[in-house]
């Protein structure tokens, strides 16, 4: 039975994580969104704090921060800006992959980078043609003697155009199906790697999403990772980290709107009275209450399984992943209901929030696919 009390140094790490992210965040965040401002000084502040470089699976030490632990900073974080918790997501996926999968030369060129926050990391993966379906992936890497040739666009790239390094993933073999993918390395100022449209996007508009074109980009063979046509598997591996950083986020989320809807209903008066006396409103937040909390226990329950290595790791990030990011979806609608039209209006956080929190449900895998994940799991 996992114990959730949490240790000292949690809660240490809890208060610092949320401390940073009230005194850097918070302030800004409001402004970042409507500018579409990706603040890359933001990004090198949480690498200093070792934000950037939680995960290192198989070297871990004893004072080594766990799953759990990262959980607990992406919520935090994700309470006052989620766009900036979200910037982690393929850093750390990228990250994980070179140190399950990497040369000795590759970790040695890169892991130390990313850990610091130096570097920044995308994940690159979804094609126009190729969303949930990621097999069916069509940017070629062909080899060339001593190279790999890419050509071909990727879509809604998370850090796009900001990301000094690119996990990419290419097809090596054109008959291969996933077993004909494989994983690239490719540094952003790499010849023939081009960045397209900026995405004009609903939520989350202060972290860039770009298309990456690939036009005759030439390779080293040395960039590949992991052998030719593991690239699907390596790709299936990482996916379970991003999808209980989105579940940490969606409670992050939720917490937010919560917060906000509590204090709000103490000082709005109507009918003589705080709105907080009314009790269709006080069951509504007792509601809010409720999903949250499961959410947070259903998330820490899955970042243990993934820090246990069980083998329902999967299992557990799915079912996550799908409850948490419908609980903030419900729970910052419910919030903007209880602000009335004040929480339509930009001049208050609830709006952002409800628009934040709707890409929970549908990146890394859209919730469709995690049931489906979950279904084969009870199903066998």
């Amino acid at each position: 039975m996992t114990d959730f009390r949490l240790t000292e140094k949690q809660r240490t790490l809890r208060e610092t994580a949320r401390t940073f992210a009230e005194e850097e965040l918070a302030p800004t965040a409001a402004r970042r969104d409507e500018e579409e401002l990706f603040d890359r000084e933001i990004f090198t502040k949480m690498g200093k704090l070792g934000f950037a470089a939680l995960l290192r699976p198989g070297c871990r030490d004893k004072d080594a921060l766990n799953y759990t632990d990262f959980a607990m900073v992406i919520e935090e974080l994700a309470r006052c800006c989620c766009a900036s918790a979200v910037c982690l997501f393929p850093h750390m996926i990228t990250q994980s992959s070179i140190h399950r999968f990497g040369t000795a030369e590759q970790k040695k060129r890169y892991l130390e980078k990313l850990g610091t926050g130096a570097f920044l990391g995308a994940f690159a993966m979804t094609e126009a043609d190729a969303g949930s379906d990621a097999a069916s992936l069509q940017t070629s890497a062909l080899k060339e003697g001593g190279s790999y040739v890419l050509n071909g666009k990727k879509v809604f790239c998370t850090n796009g155009g900001e990301a000094d390094l690119y996990l990419v993933m290419a097809r090596t073999d054109p008959e291969g199906r996933h077993r004909g993918i494989s994983s690239i390395l490719v540094e952003k100022d790499t010849p023939g790697l081009h960045f397209g449209k900026k995405e004009k996007k609903m939520g989350i508009r202060s972290n860039p999403t770009r298309e990456l074109l690939f036009q005759e980009c030439v390779v080293p063979a040395s960039q590949l990772l992991g052998q030719e046509g593991e690239g699907f598997k390596i790709a299936m591996i990482g996916m379970n980290e991003p999808r209980l950083f989105s579940a940490a986020a969606s409670v992050g989320l939720g917490r937010a709107a919560l917060e906000h809807a509590v204090e709000y209903s103490r000082k709005r008066v109507q009918f003589g009275k705080p709105i907080a006396e009314f009790q269709a409103l006080q069951f509504m937040m007792a509601e809010m209450s409720a999903q949250l909390e499961s959410a947070r226990l259903l998330t820490w329950c899955a970042a243990d399984h993934l820090d246990n290595e069980s083998p329902l790791a999967t299992k557990y990030a799915a079912l996550a992943k799908f409850f948490a990011s419908d609980m903030a979806m419900r729970v910052t609608t419910q919030g903007v209901q209880i602000f009335g039209g004040y929480g339509y209006m930009k001049d208050y956080p609830m709006e952002r929030f409800m628009r934040d929190a709707k890409i929970g449900q549908i990146f890394d895998g859209t919730n469709e696919v995690q049931k489906t994940i979950v279904a084969r799991a009870l199903l066998g």
